[in-house]
């Protein structure tokens, strides 16, 4: 498991079980040390590799990612500006491959075994097992 995954998950762990401070702490740790902005109350599941050491991964706060998604450099999971009661951040499926320099914004969903392509920005939904690139990401394979 990669260093800035098992930081997250005890900040994460600090911040479930309402230690003050130390999530916190973590958290800028995290971003001094790795040049990561992971927020310790975003949903990571299990078995999500951060490679590179998330060099320059950004995570929306309220973003789900599923198990065993990998997240290469430069990644951006971001929000549409509205509230995550009004679901405005995406929901990432399991075993999601996601390229370096994609960014994924707004309310959307990718589905279980998706593919997200070096520099692909992803608006709208990805169905399972479906391969997207460009800016805009458009499906390019569907197994």
């Amino acid at each position: 498991m990669h260093a800035v995954v098992r930081l997250y998950y005890f900040s994460r762990w600090c911040y479930l079980k309402k230690i003050p401070i130390l999530p916190k702490f973590v958290y800028y740790l995290i971003r001094i040390v790795f040049a990561c902005d992971v927020k310790y109350s975003a949903d990571i599941a299990a078995n999500v590799g951060f490679f590179h050491n998330g060099l320059g991964v950004v995570i929306h706060k309220h973003a789900k990612i599923g198990a065993g998604t990998c997240l290469y450099q430069n990644v951006t999971i971001g929000g549409n500006g509205k509230s995550a009661a009004e679901n405005g951040v995406p929901v990432i499926g399991e075993n999601v491959f996601i390229g370096a320099g994609a960014v994924i914004l707004g309310p959307i969903t990718i589905g279980d075994n998706a593919r997200i392509g070096a520099n692909a920005v992803v608006l709208s939904d990805v169905a399972a097992n479906t391969t997207v690139v460009g800016a805009p990401a458009k499906p390019i394979k569907q197994d």
